[in-house]
């Protein structure tokens, strides 16, 4: 399944932003996969736990 990379930014005035936080270890262009109580990467497995 072919990923629609368009829907992870928003265009705000000139500028783009990014909707999805970026993974730390792996670089800009992998986001973190968000779920209930965590953010994930689905290339490296890193995994950072939200704050309540």
């Amino acid at each position: 399944m072919a990923t629609k990379i368009w829907n992870y930014y928003e265009i705000k005035g000139d500028s783009l932003v990014h909707l999805k936080k970026d993974c730390p270890r792996c670089g800009k262009g992998f986001f973190l996969a968000e779920h209930k109580d965590r953010f994930t990467c689905g290339k490296c497995g890193y995994t950072a736990f939200k704050k309540d």
